[in-house]
């Protein structure tokens, strides 16, 4: 996310977090409440205003998603106008330099090989300690608190050729025979220094310019909410009043075409609402008195009168800015073998700066120190692992930033990583495969009772059970014309079915486990239900005063999204097994229907864990996707946990990835999501771990024996830099990811 002092997420010398004390680096004091900046590689840094982490010099961020302010970043502002007074002073160096060698042999003579020095160390000299200064102090820094990094190289390397070049200005006699070429001039290298640092800023600018980019999901949906609501007034007025005003339970007017300011419920009116913004689905959703609405979902021609029922943090928008904020932030566990490859990288390297400036000192060509400094300072820039850092938070960032739009909240890195490997998605049944809105489809009554009478024993009980086949029967009798009376000792047993008293009668609504339970037999009952079981039908049997008196049979009509979304799973590598409570029979009949492997029927909502666990000891990866409270043991025990639908009714704290819109569409997205960030990841890593291998033993002068290739700290500097801004622009390539199917 962009936040007001952007970060560069460089991996360089950096030591486990977990090592740390970590209050050490905490300086927010007990009851505050402003803006608080952290580190994104060392969480445990807090502090209540910006600048660099003491552990890796990195900038720090804002923590909060909700403290963002608008306009440009601080930092970025800062650094291109570094980059460009660096640059303008920069090329008439290089054309001093390298005059004679690309066209402009004159350029030394006109002013005289003394003079041309002075006038480029007036040149170089505000490059390095004006344009540079950032990286200097970065540098003394990692020295200071011995946490070396990216810029403890950058500082050594420039400030190496800088000092050695303004001493040979200033006092060129003290220079033995071993710094001079043949006609006796000690070489300067204020091209190489100044290059060195325009190209670091030119990587660190396009750096931060992606970071804006990753950034622009995050402030593309704080755009997307409404800035003001009319709400509607007890004495019958309206008034337009600005969005952080508004209250829960106020009545809010939602005009044609207009955006839906909070989340709440229709009160009155019909529309259509385009909700693709939120869920990533193109189909604009029917609503109806009765039926929630998102904040920042468009309207359509209706007119709506709605109920707020979360404002202002609570709303479903801000869950999900503070989700991909706080994913953003996150890391991979692939990120702790950049670490550590990086903590042990940084003193390497300067003891391979030390060996070749011994090596060329004592066995190179003449002017040995000279080559020698050369060679030390082109293995301190070279190595620069700036593209070892970027390598996993770039993708990160931008992988949370396009599931975003596409109705995939990933709750971290980690998430990501482990839902690549996963090979077993256990799913709910009721919800997930089905609409999750059950519908009466048949009352069957013993001899002797009267259907119409079953049905209104069973509804009148059931208007007090919160459940959705409850609320099934009870629409299904109102809309047949059933009169419902009161319940009295109203009774939910879980898993099993609900009991009370209507009109004096001890009633009972449930499964065969509750019939079991009340010691009775089904009887001829058993035959039929089982005949309406094999269609696929939730049959509950009702019991009257001891005897069982019928039964009503409910069924959850299949999502038309649902057959599609199971073959592509199949095709990503799932065992696709659904966890049920319906019996076995309709469970059957429904894995039958659908091509699912494996079902697990009778499933009480605690047992989802321990089926979990199972298949884990069998060394199956596990992803868990569930739509309830009663889901969040199961999905805090599986390796990935998917929690299907919206706001604060999930698990969300239990589970990695939230779909927005609660549909198995979402599982293959997450899941091709997954795949092409870690591919993305490991392209990265490659890019910068083969780059470094390569470039420092060419850098240290390997090749020169053989070829006589020597590389000179400014070509090192390019390189550097083309290595970071390969890993960025391979990362945003994940903005083209195709999700769909």
């Amino acid at each position: 996310m962009t936040s007001r002092h952007e970060h560069h997420h460089h991996a360089t010398g950096i030591e486990d977090s977990s090592s740390v004390d970590k209050n050490q680096y905490d300086e927010v004091p007990a009851g505050y409440d402003g803006p608080v900046y952290t580190c994104p590689m060392h969480p445990q840094v807090r502090q209540t205003h910006g600048g660099s982490c003491p552990i890796c010099g990195m900038g720090l961020e804002l923590e909060s998603a909700a403290m963002v302010e608008e306009g440009p970043n601080p930092e970025l502002v800062d650094f291109t106008r570094r980059l460009w007074i660096g640059a303008v002073l920069t090329v008439p160096l290089l054309i001093f330099t390298m005059g004679p060698f690309v066209g402009f042999p004159g350029v030394r003579e006109i002013f005289g090989e003394r003079v041309t020095l002075w006038i480029e160390l007036a040149l170089g000299t505000p490059v390095v300690l004006w344009s540079g200064w950032p990286f200097l102090v970065r540098g003394w820094t990692s020295f200071r608190t011995m946490k070396l990094n990216m810029f403890s190289l950058i500082a050594m390397g420039v400030m190496a050729a800088w000092t050695f070049s303004v001493v040979a200005v200033l006092f060129p006699d003290i220079f033995p025979s071993g710094f001079r070429d043949p006609e006796g001039h000690v070489g300067v290298y204020f091209e190489a220094a100044a290059v060195i640092v325009t190209l670091v800023l030119l990587g660190q600018v396009m750096e931060l310019r992606a970071r804006e980019g990753t950034g622009r999901a995050i402030r593309a949906l704080l755009d997307m909410a409404a800035k003001t609501a009319r709400v509607m007034r007890d004495d019958g007025t309206e008034e337009e009043i600005p969005l952080e005003h508004v209250a829960v339970g106020d009545r809010i007017r939602v005009r044609p075409g207009d955006k839906v300011p909070v989340d709440g419920v229709v009160i009155d009116g019909r529309s259509s609402i385009d909700e693709s913004m939120i869920t990533g689905e193109p189909v604009p959703v029917e609503k109806v008195a009765g039926d929630p609405v998102t904040g920042a979902t468009i309207n359509g021609t209706g007119s709506l009168i709605m109920k707020a029922t979360r404002v202002g943090a609570d709303t479903m928008l801000s869950q999900i800015v503070e989700m991909v904020a706080n994913a953003q932030r996150s890391r991979a566990p692939i990120q702790k073998y950049a670490d550590k490859v990086s903590g042990y990288f940084v003193p390497t390297v300067i003891g391979i700066a030390a060996i070749a400036f011994l090596g060329w000192a004592l066995w190179g060509p003449e002017p040995a120190l000279s080559y020698a400094l050369i060679a030390a300072v082109a293995v301190l820039i070279i190595a620069c692992p700036c593209a070892l850092g970027l390598a996993t938070p770039m993708s990160i960032m931008t992988a949370t930033g396009r599931g975003a739009q596409a109705g995939v909240l990933i709750k971290n890195a980690e998430a990501l990583e482990r839902f690549e490997k996963v090979d077993t998605l256990i799913v709910d049944k009721t919800g997930t495969l089905t609409e999750g809105k059950p519908r009466l489809v048949a009352v069957l009554a013993e001899r002797g009772h009267d259907e119409s009478e079953v049905l209104r024993l069973a509804a009148s009980l059931e208007r007090g059970s919160e459940h959705p086949l409850a609320e099934a029967i009870v629409r299904g009798a109102e809309e047949r014309g059933v009169e419902m009376a009161e319940a009295d000792d109203f009774e939910a047993v879980t898993g099993k079915g609900v009991k009370g008293t209507v009109d004096g009668r001890a009633v009972a609504l449930g499964n065969l486990a509750m019939i079991r339970e009340l010691g009775l037999e089904a009887g001829e009952m058993t035959e039929k239900a089982n005949g309406l079981r094999d269609e696929g039908e939730t049959v509950m049997f009702v019991v009257v005063d001891g005897a069982v008196a019928g039964l009503v049979s409910v069924a959850d009509p299949v999502k038309e999204t649902t057959p599609d979304a199971l073959k592509a799973l199949h095709k990503l590598g799932f065992r696709i097994i659904m966890a049920t409570g319906d019996n076995e029979r309709t469970a059957k009949a429904v894995a039958a229907r659908l091509g699912i492997d494996e079902i697990r029927a009778d499933v009480l909502p605690e047992d989802k864990a321990r089926i979990i666990q199972e298949l884990q000891q069998q060394g199956r990866k596990v992803a868990m996707a569930g739509d309830g409270v009663n889901d969040a043991p199961a999905l805090a025990q599986a390796d990935v946990g998917i929690a299907m639908g919206t706001g604060a009714d999930v698990a969300i704290e239990s589970a990695g990835f939230t779909l927005v819109k609660g549909n198995l569409d979402g599982i293959v997205r997450a899941r091709r999501l997954a795949h092409g960030t870690m591919r993305n990841i490991r392209q990265n890593l490659f890019f910068a771990l083969i780059y470094n291998a390569l470039g420092v033993p060419v850098a240290a002068g390997i090749l020169f024996p053989f070829f006589g290739i020597l590389i000179s700290p400014m070509f090192a500097a390019f390189a550097m830099s083309a290595s970071s801004i390969s890993v960025v622009v391979n990362s945003l390539r994940l903005r083209q990811l195709e999700l769909k199917s």
